[in-house]
């Protein structure tokens, strides 16, 4: 009697398992290969991207990186679909997915930011490296850009590590964009100086020194009748290599020349009358 009831109890169990594997076993079979051709798919596409992405103008540094977040999207996207198919209801896992996501990011929202930042710098190119920028208050040539941060050399040589996200949306000026610059210059002659005898002096330093451009022409013209003097605006466009060299030996130049051509650099003064009663 107990042996008929075991092998009853053993049928039933039996009989279940068959029908769970005959309601089960198509979807278990479809999900197996869904999944085996989703992976097998997913590398042949990570492939066609890294390749394509290698032929573009996108920075290389960024290709292992792009390809990494293409195989870990497609491979996800491949796993959901075939757990679906096997019959795992996925609205809870998502859910939590989601969830845990959220509070990662709030976690790192910082350096979330400066890694988007570095994309973006990658993919935009607003400056490269080798360029003279000015950005977040320092001045410096960029030696290495990477994911989370830039790095300048200033010209004291001094390191300066900038965070990316601040860079990426802040204020920046790249010197090294155009092949060339302007320099400008604002020099004060005396009052009753000849102003011929200025721009005769302006026309030979500039005519002495090969690396002033010709073609934009320079420019000179009276800018304001100040307190102590008449000051002169002058301005000369130069190859971006050439901005500073230029415009120190141009300031030495008036300063030791300026007395050859009659012209006097003024300083403050003031004229001060004693009156005498007596």
């Amino acid at each position: 009697m107990i042996i008929e009831e075991q092998v009853t109890i053993a049928n039933k169990y039996l009989d279940k398992l068959i029908d769970f594997g005959i309601e089960y076993a198509p979807k278990l079979v479809g999900g197996i290969i869904v999944l085996i051709a989703g992976l097998w798919l997913t590398r042949i596409i990570t492939k066609a991207v890294g390749k394509s992405l290698e032929k573009s103008k996108i920075d290389q540094s960024l290709v292992p990186f792009l390809k990494s977040v293409t195989n870990i999207a497609l491979k996800a996207l491949v796993a959901i679909t075939a757990m679906g198919m096997i019959g795992i209801q996925m609205t809870s896992f998502v859910a939590i997915l989601g969830a845990a996501g959220l509070a990662v990011g709030m976690a790192l929202s910082g350096t979330l930011q400066n890694f988007a930042g570095g994309v973006i710098i990658l993919i935009l190119k607003p400056f490269k490296i080798g360029d003279t920028i000015e950005a977040q208050g320092f001045v410096g040539v960029v030696k290495e850009i990477s994911i989370f941060s830039t790095m300048l050399n200033t010209t004291d040589k001094k390191l300066v590590i900038i965070p990316n996200g601040p860079l990426s949306t802040g204020a920046l000026t790249n010197f090294s964009a155009e092949p060339t610059r302007r320099v400008d210059w604002t020099f004060g002659i005396a009052y009753g100086d000849d102003v011929e005898n200025f721009k005769r002096a302006m026309n030979d330093f500039i005519a002495e020194d090969n690396r002033i451009l010709q073609d934009p022409a320079p420019f000179m013209g009276l800018a304001a009748l100040a307190d102590s003097s008449v000051n002169f605006t002058v301005r000369v466009w130069v190859n971006g290599s050439d901005y500073w060299n230029v415009f120190f030996e141009m300031n030495e130049k008036v300063y030791t020349k300026f007395a050859d051509y009659n012209l006097n650099i003024p300083f403050p003064q003031m004229d001060v009358h004693v009156k005498n009663n007596k």
